[in-house]
């Protein structure tokens, strides 16, 4: 992942947005549906932030001339 595709988040984006759906969970006075409705959005941002950090590692390995790491 070495840019944003169309209403893809950029890792900074996706970091951000995560960071605040923390801090609402935590700090609670939401139902179990918005809460529900948080979490999977957390997870979904936890999975974009994971996708461009593992293009940079490719990205990087490419350019050191190793091989990825399994």
């Amino acid at each position: 992942m070495s840019d944003a595709t169309p209403g893809q988040p950029s890792y900074e984006e996706a970091r951000e947005e995560l960071i605040e759906v923390v801090r609402t969970l935590e700090a609670g006075g939401t139902t179990l549906e918005e809460s529900l409705a948080l979490w999977e959005r957390g997870e979904a941002l936890a999975k974009v932030c994971q996708q461009w950090l593992d293009g940079a590692r490719e990205r990087l390995d490419e350019a050191m001339g190793t091989e990825p790491e399994s």
